[in-house]
């Protein structure tokens, strides 16, 4: 078994995997699991809520 190497991530990069695996994707994942619920409304809404934060986040990191 080998070592990995993780000096060369960035800082963007490590944020941006935190972000999507602490919000993102809990964020579609529940609205899915509501999906299959028959909860249209409320399910629909945590997809695009989920949807608007990764866009959001994109533009942060593009102007940074």
């Amino acid at each position: 078994m080998t070592y990995v190497d993780t000096s060369d991530i960035s800082a963007q990069m490590f944020i941006t995997v935190l972000l999507l695996l602490l919000i993102i994707a809990p964020l579609i994942s529940l609205g899915v699991l509501r999906l299959f619920q028959s909860r249209k409304k409320s399910g629909l809404l945590l997809i695009v809520s989920g949807i608007a934060v990764y866009a959001l986040f994109q533009i942060i990191m593009y102007f940074t």
